[in-house]
């Protein structure tokens, strides 16, 4: 059972995550070539960008040099409206990686339709590919997914900057893999109590939630990634990596076999923090970026 902790009588303290990141340059790499600032609003959504970060051993920021439209038996599988290209970039910057790579490289992508609805003209864009490196070939990268390929901003190199960071911290959340069990306790007061909610991880990390109820107060809840549960920690701010690996990761509701050791009524509060719980984090995923490449829009 993980323990609570008890700084003082009512609000214990809590560890919030730091980051560390890893960040190369491309050898030849001018100092030009860094990004600009965030802007306040990154025009992309923080979990679909982090899902592709997260199976990127490679995030390249390169100018597509050309690109060919592939025809036939080699553009199979293509989602209406799409064109399958293999492009040839020029290597700006390795946004993460741990080793140089060529200064061109080439990779195949699927683009949806342009601001006219057609075929878009990817010649001399400047783009983030999300990729893994194509053995035995170093000129060759594989994108992660068929439009792993992002339209470069600002905002979308320095949001994708900070998500690699987060990934490679020390003390960066496990996988949430699932929902281990449940208890509830009531309290001494009419609508007191408390429910900690215990998760799994890929790694058998300790991950759990607690959630706290006192009369005259809002709910509380929050993570506990040790042994300890502390009141004092507050819920995971949206578009962080805890707030990623628990909305994206979290089942609907809790399962049966979860509650299945407790009071009928206990069983119920439980699965009613849980559902607090998601409420509070929000959809994984806020369902107003395009999935094309051409996402930023406007002519290219």
């Amino acid at each position: 059972m993980i323990l609570r902790q008890n700084r003082s009588a009512t609000r214990p303290p809590f560890a919030l995550l730091a980051s560390a990141s890893l960040l190369l340059l491309v050898p030849g790499a001018s100092a030009a070539q860094t990004p600009p600032a965030a802007t306040a609003s990154p025009a992309v959504d923080y979990a679909t960008l982090a899902g592709l970060v997260e199976q990127s051993p490679l995030i390249i920021d390169a100018t597509i040099r050309s690109a060919a439209k592939i025809k036939g038996a080699e553009a199979g599988g293509l989602a209406p409206g799409f064109t399958r290209f293999y492009v040839e970039a020029d290597v700006g910057t390795l946004v993460r990686g741990t080793s140089a790579i060529p200064q061109r490289v080439g990779w195949v992508v699927d683009a949806g339709p342009d601001w006219r609805g057609r075929a878009p003209n990817l010649k001399k864009r400047r783009v983030l590919a999300f990729a893994r490196p194509v053995a035995g070939r170093p000129d060759q990268v594989q994108l992660v997914t068929p439009d792993a390929q992002r339209d470069w901003t600002p905002a979308v190199e320095s949001l994708a900057r900070r998500i690699a960071q987060e990934f490679t911290a020390r003390d960066a959340p496990p996988v949430i893999t699932g929902v281990r069990g449940a208890f509830h306790v009531p309290g001494a007061l009419p609508g007191e109590g408390e429910t900690q909610i215990f998760l799994t991880t890929k790694d058998d990390r300790p991950a759990a939630l607690s959630i706290l109820r006192r009369p005259g107060e809002e709910p509380r809840w929050s993570v506990a990634l040790s042994e300890i549960i502390d009141d004092a920690a507050e819920a995971p701010r949206r578009d962080t990596l805890l707030w990623y690996r628990l909305a994206c990761a979290l089942p609907a509701a809790l399962p049966e076999r979860a509650t299945a050791s407790l009071e009928p009524g206990d069983a119920q509060q439980a699965q009613a923090d849980y559902r607090l719980v998601l409420d509070q984090l929000g959809p994984c995923r806020n369902g107003t970026e395009a999935t094309s490449i051409n996402a930023v829009g406007g002519p290219a």
